[in-house]
């Protein structure tokens, strides 16, 4: 199955899963034919596809398995604020979760950062970016992780984050001025926002809401409101069970349809954000300027690109270590395979994704001209 085809299906299964929104659907499209970062962003159904069927891939999809982010890349780390207030760093988005091999999650980041800096001009060989991403992860996994919270430890972290954290008169302006929502709003996500409002009671306006990469044709429902004279937002989200269950894809040990993307929050070493929560077939979470994602092209220097890829490397330790059960085994095979393994299956990836970049570009080419 080519890249044209896997797309096609994986788009008739979405449609039958939830309403697709077409205006997004048509944007995904056209920046997926733009540069090949996005492009693999959007497109984690065929990256899995490739990784389950691939015989190149066939060893590393034995290693144990783990409750695995499965569509992680480098625009899927950014900060929060946890219970106590304080700004938090790490992996922000589980709609993909899935049990996984441990090294899919790796070889996805480090072509991700690979991917992202070729794009920001600013490349770096996958054996380097490979390298830091491994220490960051075995630190974590030796030392038992730890949540990266911003307050007293890692302050050239939060030093970047605050940098990054956007102006809230702009950041309000864009939702204020979305129009609102005309058509009812499905219950089961008026009751999940209602759920993760800051009090019971409280009024807010309804919005149809366009953004993402990967989901940006699903269904997004802003509910905006006014809360001690400042504004406060959530946003719901239509969820799925995650691309690596298709039903179509080959080598799976255990197909199931299981949204596992509470079981990452609960079971991960995380320091939460009280206001993202998965109920049912909808994900809610706090809009807010402080969360930000770090553009990892715009860094000033390697040694603060291999800082910022360790600290990734060592986020994917926590979220694996959730998976208690599975983490001697873990590191018993990571220690077997040496470093080699991960820019080699990286490089390979990397292979995979061009060829499936060239032939969505060729693609969209000709349909813009029928």
């Amino acid at each position: 199955m080519k890249m044209v085809k896997a797309t096609e299906k994986y788009e008739a299964w979405l449609a039958d899963q939830v309403p697709i929104n077409q205006a997004g659907l048509d944007e995904k499209h056209e920046y997926m034919a733009g540069e090949i970062f996005p492009f693999m962003r959007a497109t984690y159904y065929r990256w899995i596809q490739i990784w389950f069927e691939e015989k190149d891939f066939k060893k590393l999809n034995e290693a144990p398995t783990v409750l695995s982010v499965g569509d992680l890349h480098t625009d899927n780390f950014g900060s929060w604020r946890d219970v106590e207030g304080r700004l938090v760093w790490g992996i922000n988005d589980f709609d993909e979760a899935y049990p996984l091999a441990y090294t899919a999650d790796l070889v996805r980041l480090v072509t991700s950062a690979y991917l992202a800096l070729e794009v920001g001009y600013n490349s770096i060989p996958m054996e380097t970016i490979s390298r830091h991403v491994l220490a960051g992860y075995k630190s974590g996994l030796s030392q038992g992780g730890g949540p990266i919270v911003l307050a007293e430890e890692s302050p050239w972290l939060r030093d970047l984050i605050v940098d990054s954290i956007k102006d809230p008169e702009t950041f309000w302006e864009k939702l204020t001025d979305l129009p609102g929502r005309t058509d009812p709003v499905p219950p089961e996500a008026e009751q999940a926002i209602e759920r993760m409002l800051p009090g019971p009671g409280k009024p807010y306006k309804v919005s149809d809401r366009l953004a993402g990469r990967g989901s940006r044709e699903r269904p997004r429902i802003l509910a905006l409101m006014r809360l001690s004279g400042s504004n406060a937002a959530r946003e719901a989200k239509a969820l799925t069970a995650s691309a690596s269950s298709l039903p179509w894809l080959k080598n799976k040990k255990e197909p199931d349809s299981i949204i596992y993307y509470n079981d990452i929050l609960e079971n991960a070493i995380r320091s939460l954000d009280p206001f993202v929560r998965a109920f049912s077939l909808w994900l809610v979470r706090r809009l807010s300027p402080d969360y930000v994602r770090l553009y990892l092209p715009s860094l000033d220097s390697e040694q603060l690109v291999g800082k910022v890829l360790n600290a990734m490397g060592w986020e994917t330790a926590n979220v694996h270590l959730g998976s208690r059960d599975a983490i001697k085994d873990v590191r018993k095979d990571l220690k077997d395979r040496g470093e080699e393994w991960l820019p080699s299956a990286a490089d390979q990836m990397l292979e995979f994704l061009q060829d499936d970049f060239s032939e969505w570009k060729s693609y969209w080419l000709e349909r813009q001209l029928l």
